[in-house]
């Protein structure tokens, strides 16, 4: 699932983006609902969701550590 995702962290990536990390959850978002673009009526939901996902993928990255360093 979601195979083209990027990993987001160094050494894989440096310099990752907030619009990065937001690419990475509105595809994870668009997987796991189905939907590319959701109707009017799910589009609060699916932002909300996009939304959500970006800022528990900002804080998971801000808080890894890679070879005894912080990643973020």
């Amino acid at each position: 699932m979601c195979r083209s995702i990027k990993t987001l962290r160094p050494p894989f990536a440096e310099d990752v983006t907030d619009q990065d990390v937001r690419a990475a959850a509105l595809q994870y978002v668009r997987k796991i609902s189905g939907f590319r673009a959701p109707a009017a009526h799910n589009a609060e939901a699916f932002d909300r969701a996009v939304e959500e996902i970006a800022r528990s993928t900002a804080a998971l990255l801000d808080s890894l550590e890679v070879k005894g360093r912080r990643a973020g």
